[in-house]
């Protein structure tokens, strides 16, 4: 069975968040990635391999490190995903204000009589 990954899955978990932050200004080797973790270099293998999956990181092999760089192009799609629903909130906020802003001027409307 394949199971397709997308960048949705690959933030949804705070270490790989985590090691996206790592590496967003600059590629680190495997070993610095790992020791930054209280847990067994092979659970950070298998986040880095699914961050792979995911197109988040790419392996550059030099001599016989290999660094894990980010390609964070992927993030794009979830930034348009939470504008779509940026823009609901605002409008339900912008309902709100015009709600009592009415609400405002009738009791100021009504202290006036």
């Amino acid at each position: 069975m394949i199971v397709r990954r997308d960048v949705f899955q690959a933030i949804a978990d705070p270490t790989r968040r985590q090691i996206i932050n790592m590496v967003a200004d600059k590629p680190l080797n495997v070993s610095t990635i790992a020791d930054s973790f209280d847990m067994s270099r092979q659970a950070i293998s298998l986040h880095i391999k699914i961050l792979i999956e995911c197109e988040l990181l790419k392996i550059k092999k030099q001599g016989r490190e290999r660094f894990c760089e980010a390609q964070l192009d992927q993030l794009n799609e979830v930034a348009v995903w939470v504008a779509q629903y940026k823009q609901h909130f605002e409008s339900k906020l912008d309902n709100l204000e015009t709600y009592l802003d009415k609400l405002k001027k009738e009791r100021q409307h009504g202290k006036q009589h």
